[in-house]
């Protein structure tokens, strides 16, 4: 482009021998400062984001006096994307405690002393994992990933989970996405009590969805289901799911509730203290726990880029 206009400075330089000088140096000159305005105008492409992405949630409830209790729970996301390549990390915990124990008094009627009973354990849950996930096409993708959790009251010690499967992105765009993926699991299990069926490691099929939704300029809807087969035992069926709404206050602050279920159609068990009818504990006895758990969480959203 620039000999050609050259080029045509030249000739025009030739007919007009007299004024030829001016004309080509002022046709230069217009040339190069069209091309000038012309990329400032076009600016070239933003390179892409590729730097650490995290958002972490905290939500803490105390009372104290006539009744004592707290509860802590927190969660961080920590992610990064290059390329066809994403990479992420959840952490998530709840710690509750309370005064379970009636008030009792210690000396006669007329002089006594109230006594307070410690606060108790009364929940407490960990969750601990890490995911890659790498594109093969615009819509499909292998991932692979390992999970550690904690849930005494529910049983289980400590589960391990190694995943490695397939999936699709159904759609990607700024104001909603959605996608499933099914995969293969290995899963070592530790239950707390010793006689437990969940003492065991198996292999196992998952299949799970994620949805995500924008509504106005600060409102943002979240679903997770993940549904867990047990291939050894079959009637060791888990349901995870999880429905989340945040709203946005500022651009790094949020307000959000989450409700999440917990199915597992083979529960962990618990050992109780056994009494016969005159109060007296005769023993122990395994004591199957129940098959769905609710957390209904509050938190605020702290967004780290």
């Amino acid at each position: 482009m620039v000999s050609t206009a050259l080029k045509m400075t030249a000739r025009v330089a030739r007919r007009k021998s007299g004024a030829g000088p001016r004309i080509a140096i002022a046709a230069a000159a217009l040339f190069f400062t069209s091309q000038a305005v012309f990329a400032q105008a076009t600016p070239p492409p933003d390179p892409p984001d590729e730097t650490w992405k995290d958002l972490a949630e905290f939500a803490f409830v105390a009372t104290s006096g006539n009744s004592e209790s707290s509860t802590l729970g927190f969660s961080n996301k920590l992610w990064r994307e290059w390329g066809p390549s994403k990479f992420e990390t959840n952490a998530k915990g709840i710690r509750a405690e309370s005064r379970t124990a009636p008030r009792f008094a210690v000396g006669t009627a007329t002089d006594f002393e109230v006594e307070e009973p410690d606060t108790e354990l009364s929940a407490e849950n960990y969750f601990l994992d890490a995911r890659y996930d790498r594109m093969i096409s615009q819509r499909f993708f292998w991932f692979t990933s390992g999970s550690w959790m904690r849930d005494e009251f529910a049983g289980i010690q400590n589960r391990y989970t190694a995943v490695a499967g397939l999936g699709n992105l159904w759609v990607d765009t700024d104001r909603r996405k959605f996608r499933t993926d099914y995969a293969v699991t290995y899963t070592d299990e530790e239950a707390t009590v010793e006689d437990s069926p969940s003492n065991d490691s198996f292999i196992g099929a998952r299949a799970s969805a994620a949805y995500m939704q924008k509504f106005g300029e600060n409102g943002v809807y979240d679903h997770v289901t993940i549904v867990d087969e047990n291939l050894k035992e079959t009637k060791d069926l888990r349901v995870d799911m999880t429905n989340a709404v945040a709203v946005a206050m500022s651009a790094r602050l949020a307000l959000k509730v989450s409700l999440q279920f917990l199915y597992d159609n083979r529960p962990a068990l618990e050992e109780i203290a056994l009494f016969d009818t005159t109060g007296t504990q005769t023993g122990t006895v395994l004591n199957e726990l129940d098959r769905v758990d609710t957390i209904l969480k509050t938190s605020l959203v702290v967004k780290i880029d």
